[in-house]
């Protein structure tokens, strides 16, 4: 009895150690499925705040344009009506103490010429300088945000990189139970998922492959109607052993399977029995 006792013992401490680590590892999944939200959640806004900063800078050089063709159309205009060059004059210009009677007579004698002239822009230089300061507050603008945009790129490259390798573990891990559950379920055969693009996994579509014993490989689309919802379910516990959880909701599974398939269900459904409780 003391023996019976101590072994009941042992096995109760045996059975709380697995409890503990059956809910450390609910836990890590839930952790990590929390981590892959908020990185989903990152990478959305970290696009929303690309492409609103492609539009600011798309914007600007529009602006930028429209500043450079009103400024060069300024030069132009000022050298042809009043025989000035504004770079070199205002290269030239010089502050200095100035005789204001002087430019008075001189003011008074230059309008006479400017009305004899014609119409003449006399704010062309301080609109030229006006328009550079523009044009070069637009540059420095411009080039901020190009450098954001750089910054945002080489973020998004490591969040979808990581995110990559993050699915390739997972995807190559599904595989593998993939494969197993379907030879339970079938009886034997072969079944595989597989990348339609291996290039950018996070954009490829997965293509179901499986042979049924006795069969040629084949599409799934291409199974009879019973093979096709077993091809699913074996897909639908892959999934959950890679991702466990304690409770799982299932609904007419089973309405397609015939005797023998529902057998061979029912025997794998009490292996996930052992970790997971099923309601049917």
């Amino acid at each position: 009895i003391l023996n019976c006792e101590a072994a009941v013992s042992e096995l109760f401490v045996e059975k709380e150690k697995n409890q503990s680590a059956k809910g450390g590892l609910h836990n890590r999944v839930e952790k990590l499925l929390e981590e892959r939200k908020e990185i989903e959640q990152l990478v959305r806004r970290r696009r929303a705040e690309e492409d609103e900063i492609e539009q600011k800078i798309n914007q600007l050089k529009i602006e930028l344009s429209q500043l450079e063709v009103k400024s060069q159309d300024l030069v132009e205009r000022v050298q042809e009506e009043l025989q000035i060059d504004l770079v070199e004059s205002y290269e030239n210009y010089k502050d200095e103490e100035i005789d204001w009677d002087m430019v008075r007579e001189e003011i008074v004698e230059l309008r006479g010429k400017i009305e004899r002239l014609g119409n003449v822009n006399v704010d062309a230089i301080e609109s030229q300088e006006n328009l550079e300061k523009r044009y070069s507050f637009l540059s420095s603008q411009v080039e901020d945000l190009n450098k954001s945009k750089a910054s945002l790129q080489q973020l998004i490259s490591r969040l979808n990189r990581k995110s990559r390798e993050k699915f390739r573990e997972t995807f190559e891990e599904i595989r593998v139970h993939f494969q197993q559950i379907f030879r339970k379920l079938f009886g034997g055969g072969k079944a595989d998922i597989v990348l339609e693009d291996a290039e950018d996994i996070l954009e490829a579509g997965i293509e179901i492959i499986a042979r049924p014993l006795g069969k040629e490989t084949m599409s799934i689309s291409l199974l009879s109607g019973g093979e096709k919802a077993l091809t699913a379910i074996a897909l639908l516990f892959a999934v959950f052993k890679t991702k466990p959880s304690p409770f799982c909701f299932l609904d007419e599974i089973d309405a397609a399977l015939d005797e023998a398939n529902n057998e061979r269900f029912n025997l794998l459904l009490r292996e996930f029995q052992k970790d997971s409780q099923f309601i049917i």
